[in-house]
C-alpha cells in the first residue's frame, strides 16, 4: 500500500489562498483609495467652481449696491431740484400778485375809508381800517365784491372810535383773492380763444 502525504499540498493551497486574499485586499484598498482620491478631486473642483461663482456674485452685489447708492443720491438731488423748481414757478406765477393787489385796493377803496393794516394768509386778506361812516364801509364791500381780483368780502367787526377827536368807524373784514386762470391751465370744453376759430 502506497502512503501519500497530503500535508505539503494542503499547506501550499492555504498559502495560495492567503496570497490571493492579501492580493484582493490590497487591490480593494488601492481601488478604494483611487475612488476616494477621484471623489475628493471632483468635489474640490465643484467647491472651487462654486467659490468662484460666489466671489463673482459678491463683487456684482457690491457693484450693484454702489449703483443703488448713486441712484438714491441722484433721486434725492432730483427731488430737491424739483421742489426748488416748484417754488420758483410759484414765485414766478405770484410775483405780480402783490402789485396787482395793491393797485386793486387803491382803486376799490372809496373816499373816506383809510386802511390801517393789511395781512395776507394764503388766499385770504385781513383788512382793518377807519371809515367816516358805515355807508362808506358798505361801499367798500360792494366795490370789493365787484372787483375782478377780489371776492367774498366778510365784515367781522365794526365799532365807533375817536381818532384825533373825530368820531369814526373802525372795521375789521376779510376778503378772498380770486384764483387767476393762466394760459397754461386747461380751458373748459367749448371755450373760445381770442383770434382763433372754435
Amino acid at each position: 500500500m502506497i502512503r501519500i502525504n497530503l500535508l505539503p499540498h494542503r499547506e501550499e493551497k492555504r498559502r495560495a489562498r492567503r496570497q490571493q486574499f492579501y492580493a484582493m485586499t490590497g487591490l480593494i484598498a488601492v481601488l478604494a483609495g483611487l475612488i476616494w482620491f477621484l471623489g475628493y478631486g471632483i468635489i474640490n473642483r465643484y467647491i472651487g467652481a462654486q467659490q468662484e461663482q460666489n466671489d463673482f456674485l459678491n463683487k456684482e452685489i457690491v457693484s450693484l449696491d454702489k449703483d443703488i447708492d448713486e441712484i438714491k443720491g441722484l433721486k434725492e438731488q432730483t427731488d430737491s431740484l424739483l421742489s426748488r423748481k416748484r417754488i420758483i414757478e410759484s414765485l414766478q406765477a405770484n410775483r405780480t400778485e402783490t402789485v396787482r393787489l395793491f393797485n386793486e385796493l387803491a382803486r376799490q377803496v372809496p373816499e373816506g375809508v383809510y386802511l390801517k393794516t393789511l395781512k395776507q394768509t394764503g388766499g385770504k386778506i385781513d383788512l382793518t381800517g377807519y371809515a367816516q361812516s358805515n355807508s362808506r364801509i358798505s361801499t367798500l364791500m360792494r366795490n370789493l365784491e365787484s372787483s375782478p381780483l377780489l371776492e367774498k368780502p366778510n365784515l367781522i367787526e365794526i365799532q365807533a372810535v375817536k381818532v384825533n377827536n373825530l368820531r369814526v368807524s373802525e372795521f375789521n373784514m376779510t376778503v378772498l383773492i380770486t384764483p387767476q386762470v393762466t394760459e397754461n391751465e386747461v380751458r373748459p370744453k367749448g371755450a373760445v380763444t381770442k383770434g382763433k376759430k372754435p
